[in-house]
């Protein structure tokens, strides 16, 4: 008992501290946040500025020009064709049956019919009967 509820102590502990830690975490964003943008330095404190570069950069390399094809150069080869049919395809003997001109209505109401009686359901019994063996022993009757 004693373990678990220590347990429990340094849990809500470590949440609080967490959550106080946060909250000061927030508020210090804020605060910077709301500073101006440069800060006022001491005099005595002076910042080296950094030289400007002065070489430029040296120039893109020209691309390449590809060498020239001395002689004849062989054809490319043709893509070859995939056989056709000889014949076409037969034709379906029959034809179909011409759509209805009409869609046919949809009844509105719905027919009545009476439905069977539900059979009887049998009662599950809600007394546990006795068991002769585990009933306590009868009580000697004073004569």
């Amino acid at each position: 008992m004693a373990s678990s509820s220590r347990r429990s102590i340094t849990a809500s502990f470590l949440v609080a501290l967490i959550t106080l830690s946060s909250m000061n975490m927030s508020l210090a964003a804020r605060h910077l946040l709301q500073t101006s943008a440069i800060p006022n330095l001491p005099p005595g404190i002076n910042i080296p500025t950094l030289p400007k570069p002065t070489a430029t950069l040296p120039p893109l390399p020209s691309i390449p020009t590809l060498p020239s094809i001395q002689g004849n150069v062989p054809p490319l080869p043709t893509i070859p064709s995939l056989p056709q049919p000889s014949s076409s395809l037969p034709k379906p003997a029959t034809t179909l049956p011409p759509l209805p001109a009409g869609i046919p209505t949809i009844p509105t109401t719905i027919p009545q019919m009476s439905l069977p009686p539900l059979p009887n359901m049998p009662s599950i019994p809600t007394t546990i009967p006795s068991i002769p063996f585990f009933s306590p022993p009868p009580s000697p009757s004073a004569h």
